[in-house]
């Protein structure tokens, strides 16, 4: 399995259990398709966005660390593309 950097933006209008439970559900998605979650960053947090995303001025920033197959991703980049409550994702190899 090759390791990857997914960021994503969730709705800042989310409450915090909310935004928890989101964050975990995403996350579970690896963990689901036998792939390791191996860090969870959510440092960046609240921040204005450089431009509206669905008319949002706002987003909650998350950057995890996996380390997961193709199958995981596209099942990500499928939940996360109807899932209202994400804004915007990315997925990037993780060359460290």
């Amino acid at each position: 399995m090759k390791k990857y950097e997914i960021g994503y933006i969730l709705k800042a209008s989310l409450d915090e259990a909310a935004r928890k439970a989101k964050i975990e559900k995403i996350n579970s998605i690896f963990a689901n398709n036998g792939c390791k979650v191996v860090n969870v960053n959510e440092t960046f947090g609240l921040r204005e966005l450089a431009y509206p995303i669905k008319k949002e001025t706002k987003g909650y920033y998350v950057f995890v660390k996996v380390e997961a197959d193709n199958v995981a991703l596209k099942e990500f980049n499928r939940l996360t593309k109807f899932d209202n409550n994400v804004l915007r994702t990315l997925v990037v190899v993780d060359h460290e």
